[in-house]
């Protein structure tokens, strides 16, 4: 019998999940920004500027910006290495590389664009200060894969960072379940004509391991020291881990 994994609420093989990850993110990529952008109110780019504060990354830095997408967080770790460091942008999927690529060029900036898959990043061992992943790590497969990868490429004293929907608080609980199964499917529908991309999202939160959990997940991979620190109640959460 073939391996299978969760694709949002539905089990399937787990080749067909990458295959359908690729669809969704193929699909949104030209709206992926401005939907954003609607559905979190502007606040993910808050979020992001966190996760680059709590990096710990100073100039001359070496940054791997894991499925980076539309470049948001690229573009911030580049502000804070400078001329002196660099930041590669990686994506599995090439619309929305392409998009985060081409950002970076309206801006006058040139960084290294590599497709690859988080699973198996095609960077030499102890590469990098930091390596980070934003709002990708749940549509990974094999996530303990990834966070191996994360690992392995990072030097010793070097930082893990993973930002990601996670579990809110209980209070909340049902708002935001409510905001999440109707409200971004037809804002998905409405802005960027896809409603069942985004049903997928919300599912793929639901399906997404808890603070705790995750935390266990880095440490297996051998990450040490590693902590979380909530967004909005849970909404988000940071989770941090260094290699010694």
């Amino acid at each position: 019998m073939s391996e299978t994994t969760d694709f949002g609420f539905e089990r399937v093989a787990a080749e067909e999940k990458a295959r359908r990850v690729r669809g969704v993110f193929e699909s949104v990529a030209i709206k992926y920004d401005l939907m954003n952008d609607l559905m979190s109110m502007g606040l993910h780019r808050v979020w992001k500027r966190f996760a680059v504060a709590a990096s710990g990354v100073r100039a001359g830095g070496e940054v791997l910006d894991v499925a980076g997408g539309t470049a948001d967080l690229t573009r911030l770790f580049a502000n804070r290495v400078g001329p002196t460091g660099g930041v590669i942008l990686t994506d599995i999927n090439a619309a929305m590389l392409g998009a985060g690529r081409d950002r970076m060029l309206d801006e006058g900036r040139v960084v290294p664009a590599v497709q690859c898959d988080a699973e198996a990043l095609p960077f030499p061992a102890r590469r990098f200060d930091c390596v980070c992943i934003g709002f990708g790590l749940r549509n990974v497969t094999h996530k303990e894969l990834a966070l191996a990868e994360m690992r392995r490429v990072l030097r010793p004293g070097g930082v893990a960072l993973i930002l990601e929907f996670s579990k809110v608080a209980q209070p909340f609980e049902a708002v935001y379940d409510w905001y999440c199964f109707h409200v971004l499917p037809r804002l998905g529908k409405l802005v960027a004509g896809d409603e069942a991309s985004y049903r997928y999202l919300a599912e793929s939160i639901r399906m997404h391991p808890d603070q705790s959990t995750l935390r266990v997940m880095m440490e297996k991979a051998g990450f040490e020291r590693v902590e979380w620190f909530n967004l909005m109640s849970g909404v988000v959460a940071l989770h941090r881990g260094y290699v010694f």
